[in-house]
């Protein structure tokens, strides 16, 4: 071969090699095709790969078609052997690129068959939850049906019940009206009073309300003879509607009722349906007396007052009818002409309607609120009689009520009382003849009345010094044998005689004692107090009394009170000796100062305040002497 042919085959290899460059560089480059149609392959769209694979067919046939130098044998099984393992890479790769290819759409149809499979799924799903709705719907169509057929057949026979009710209770008021033989019904706002004979100035008896009903028995005049309730008396005619026309307007005047029916003469009203405690006592229910009913629950009966139990009563359709007259105004049937006391402590009774004694002739005392009845009126004096006392009274206005004025005091001041009929009373612990007798009481006093209980009264004696309001200060008394009389009353007056100044000087200071005492009647009465110028209890009052005019140092309760000096017996009682009583657990609670005449001075309780006893009023327990 030539020079000129070696260097032309040499440039032309040389041009070749430049032009296709080594065979490692096609290689590299075959390759590197390869990796980046790989590459993107995963990362690129269809357009992409159609590119890589356009571009990898170009190399391999670029290959493929590479003039091998026909002067180097040695250069030429080289590169046939390079050749031939280019083209075996750039198989492998094209069968891997394949697979790949296969599982791609393996893959694509497996995914394709999930998304069918799962949309098949969801409409049949949809389909069977429309179906379920569909039946859901078709059963609560139903149901609601049934319900509404229910409630409309309830519906029907609540009105057949309510239609059969209101026929009952129309026949049933009917009934009361027709049980009247003569019925009157009253007309008037508010009530008309039942007098006691026909006329005006006769005694009230008793009260009817508005359109409350009577049996007319008889007629005198102007007046009716009328029975109503417990009461039997006169009312006058042109306040009673009669015949038919009270028969037709009395029907829509029919309740029910609640009819006081206990063997008492009174019922408790009370606050609460509870009777285990007698705190929450408001009042008083008389035999036969009737109430509307409010309701009716657990064995009490509920009326406009309070609850009351329903053992005692009988519910049932009626017309009202009469009330006895409030035991508060009956207060104004005990007296024809009325006296009241308006001092604050005590209003002097004396023996002869003349101040010139002094207190020579003071026979008795008129506490605050006390009652009289004036038989005579004299010059500045009213000749009267109170209690068990009859004598002389100033007549002086600031002193005294009369008339309308003294009339609204007593309805203000009357309040229920026990009135002991027989010499001596006792007193128990609780409401039971099974409790303990712990006192007596007499027939000299009037006591308060706590409540009123089924055959028992509760009564106020005295307030003590220890516990205030303590359940050891309360007293009981029967009422079943007739020996209390309870209604409502107004104080009255008490016998009293001053002490006079005696000579010797012993019974100077006894007399003092008393006297200076004596000052503080109608002062308050107050629980830990120990000045009786604002207010003191008992011990408090005595000690404060034997301090300022004895010099006498007591203790300060009138447990310790009751240690201090010598015992005595009540027959040798003398003014300023001290008498104890005791609660009943026999324990000192209360003290009071003897000022002779078988009468105390003491504190005995917020409502009575400081006031004049007699000295048995209860049973005392120690009488102790420490005066001189």
């Amino acid at each position: 071969m030539s020079e000129e042919n070696n260097r032309e085959n040499g440039m032309d290899y040389d041009q070749r090699e430049k032009q296709s460059g080594t065979p490692d560089e096609n290689i590299n480059e075959n390759i590197k095709i390869e990796d980046d149609r790989f590459e993107h392959s995963d990362h690129s769209d269809g357009e992409d790969r159609k590119d890589l694979d356009g571009k990898t067919v170009e190399a391999v046939e670029t290959v493929e078609t590479v003039e091998t130098p026909e002067t180097d044998e040695a250069d030429d099984g080289f590169d046939n052997g390079r050749h031939t393992q280019i083209l075996e890479r750039v198989r492998e790769e094209k069968k891997r690129r394949q697979e790949r290819q296969k599982w791609r759409k393996f893959a694509l149809a497996a995914g394709a068959v999930i998304v069918l499979v799962g949309g098949m799924a969801t409409a049949s799903y949809l389909s069977s939850n429309k179906s379920e709705q569909t039946a859901q719907t078709g059963r609560s169509t139903k149901a609601d049906k049934e319900a509404e057929e229910a409630r409309a057949a309830e519906e029907s026979k609540k009105a057949e019940e309510e239609a059969k009710a209101r026929e009952e209770e129309k026949k049933a008021k009917q009934e009361v009206v027709d049980s009247y033989t003569n019925l009157g019904l009253v007309q008037v706002s508010g009530y008309l009073n039942v007098r006691r004979n026909p006329g005006q100035d006769a005694d009230i008896i008793g009260k009817l309300q508005e359109n409350s009903a009577c049996e007319i028995v008889g007629t005198e005049g102007e007046w009716y003879h009328i029975t109503s309730g417990e009461v039997d008396g006169y009312v006058h005619s042109q306040y009673i509607l009669t015949g038919e026309e009270a028969k037709q307007k009395a029907v829509e005047y029919v309740t029910k009722m609640a009819i006081i029916n206990t063997e008492d003469d009174s019922l408790n009203i009370r606050s609460t349906p509870d009777s285990s405690s007698y705190e929450n006592v408001v009042g008083q229910a008389l035999k036969d007396e009737r109430y509307p009913v409010i309701g009716e629950t657990d064995g009490w009966v509920q009326i406009k007052e309070g609850y009351v139990s329903a053992d005692y009563v009988i519910v049932k359709y009626a017309l009202n009818e009469a009330r006895k007259m409030d035991m508060r105004e009956m207060v104004l049937n005990q007296y024809d002409n009325i006296v009241i006391s308006k001092v604050d402590n005590y209003l002097n009774i004396r023996s002869e309607p003349t101040t010139d004694p002094g207190n020579g002739n003071v026979i008795g005392k008129m506490t605050s609120r006390a009652a009289g009845e004036i038989l005579e009126t004299l010059d500045g004096w009213y000749k009267i009689k109170s209690g068990q006392i009859t004598g002389y009274i100033s007549a002086d206005p600031q002193y005294v009520a009369v008339g309308e004025e003294a009339k609204d005091l007593a309805l203000e001041s009357a309040s229920l009382m026990a009135i002991v009929n027989t010499d001596k009373l006792n007193v128990r612990s609780e409401p039971s003849t099974d409790s303990k007798i712990w006192t007596q009481i007499s027939k000299e006093e009037r006591y308060n009345v706590v409540s009123q209980l089924d055959g028992w009264v509760q009564i106020e004696l005295d307030g003590g010094d220890s516990e205030e309001g303590g359940s050891d200060d309360r007293a009981y008394i029967s009422t079943r044998d007739n020996n209390v009389d309870v209604r409502y009353a107004l104080s009255e007056a008490i016998k009293f005689s001053p002490l006079e100044e005696k000579s010797n000087e012993q019974a100077s200071v006894r007399t003092q004692t008393v006297n200076y005492a004596l000052k503080f009647v109608g002062g308050r009465y107050v629980w830990g107090g120990t000045n009786p110028n604002t207010g003191a209890d008992c011990s408090g009052f005595v000690q404060y009394v034997m301090r300022n005019v004895a010099g006498v140092s007591l203790p300060r309760t009138s447990r310790e009170q009751a240690k201090t000096g010598t015992s005595i017996k009540s027959s040798e009682m003398r003014p300023g000796d001290l008498i104890f009583y005791a609660n009943k657990s026999g324990t000192v609670n209360h003290v009071a100062m003897y000022i002779g005449n078988g009468q105390i001075v003491h504190a005995a309780s917020r409502r009575s305040g400081i006031k004049i006893s007699t000295w048995n009023y209860r049973t005392p327990k120690t009488i102790r002497r420490v005066l001189p």
